[in-house]
């Protein structure tokens, strides 16, 4: 999962409040819920020491979400009387949470959010193409290109006089999959989408598909149905889902191989706090792997100022010099680690087998 949007609880010291609403069980009849919700963790962060500002944001942009649509539920940061990010969660959390510590509560948010990739779908005609961006913060508009007009209708005449019409029609259509081709992949770029899904008629996809790069080839899914099908939704949610279980289990066989030192006695991974902690502070995480029900995504570490400041015992960082230190949830500090570095987490399953030793574990990066 790609945690850039993380970036702004990083960029200001704590403490912050982190809050997690169910708004599944919310309707408009029962609008009178999400006010005794919002009072509710406004009460439960005062009760942790949240300053007074912090608490009243948090229960007023709990309020606001009676204007909003929200089937699944809502997280909340907030700090210092403001909220700085509120992303939509993809599933209900089990049960409403409120919690006010130095660090952002996020680790929660990687499997509420879903980690679904994020993808451009191209919604392909004749004409051009509109690409729409998704994402674990829902869609958004990413662009469009617009191809040549004229003439881009076959005729249903059988006259050879029509021919050299027919064949403008064939270049046309040629010279528009192109143009599409080319933007789609530009969109990607500038995106770094995991995903592209193209929609529309069998000509006009397969037509698009063959002129994408080679490197897009393995991230291209093609949608069984049209722009204004009821079950478009569903075949893009389903590619997506796919492609989130094909990268797990790749990326889960390449740890476990990594784990082997190589023939200059490195491992390539890493796992268990004290190694993950050391990882982090000399910026050698690559990808961050969290088993959310691992026992040591609970164990306390302590933290300083900055991300790579953390260390398995405070001693540690007062011998590194820093003079402030919290204690933190070790899955929360070694994910904000993670942010700061651009590396991904990846969330995978209690049941997985080839889960790390303890829930966590690291593919590393070598300077």
């Amino acid at each position: 999962m790609d945690l850039a949007f993380l970036h702004p609880l990083y960029e200001h010291s704590g403490p912050w409040a982190s809050v997690y609403v169910d708004t599944s069980r919310h309707t408009e009849s029962t609008a009178h819920e999400r006010h005794l919700t919002a009072s509710a963790m406004a009460r439960r962060l005062a009760d942790q020491g949240a300053d007074e500002a912090t608490c009243r944001a948090v229960e007023n942009a709990i309020e606001e979400l009676r204007r909003s649509s929200e089937p699944n539920g809502r997280a909340l940061f907030a700090r210092a009387g403001e909220v700085v990010l509120d992303p939509p969660l993809a599933r209900p959390p089990q049960g409403d949470m409120a919690q006010w510590g130095p660090l952002p509560r996020v680790a929660p948010l990687l499997e509420l959010a879903g980690q679904d990739p994020v993808c451009v779908v191209a919604y392909i005609g004749r004409k051009g193409a509109d690409f729409e961006l998704r994402s674990g913060l829902g869609r958004e508009d990413a662009g469009s290109v617009t191809g040549r007009q004229h003439p881009i209708h076959r005729t249903s005449s059988v006259d050879w006089s029509e021919r050299h019409f027919q064949l403008k029609v064939e270049n046309t259509w040629e010279h528009n999959a192109a143009e599409i081709a080319d933007a789609l992949s530009v969109c990607q770029e500038e995106t770094q989408a995991d995903l592209l899904i193209l929609v529309g008629d069998d000509r006009e996809r397969r037509a698009v598909h063959e002129r994408l790069p080679q490197r897009l080839q393995d991230r291209v899914v093609e949608a069984r149905h049209g722009t204004g099908s009821r079950l478009l939704d569903e075949d893009v949610e389903a590619a997506r889902a796919e492609h989130t279980r094909r990268r797990a289990e790749a990326e889960l066989e390449r740890f476990l191989a990594a784990r082997a030192p190589d023939d200059e006695g490195r491992a390539g991974a890493v796992e268990g706090v004290p190694a993950l902690v050391e990882a982090a502070r000399e910026h050698r995480i690559d990808e961050l792997i969290i088993c959310a029900e691992g026992p040591d995504t609970r164990r306390e570490v302590w933290i300083g100022e900055d991300p790579d400041q953390l260390a398995v015992r405070r001693t540690e960082l007062r011998t590194l010099g820093e003079q402030h230190s919290w204690a933190a949830r070790a899955d929360d500090a070694l994910i904000r680690s993670a942010v700061a570095t651009d590396a991904p987490v990846l969330v995978v399953p209690a049941t997985d087998e080839e889960a790390p030793v303890g829930g966590m574990g690291a593919l590393l990066r070598w300077k």
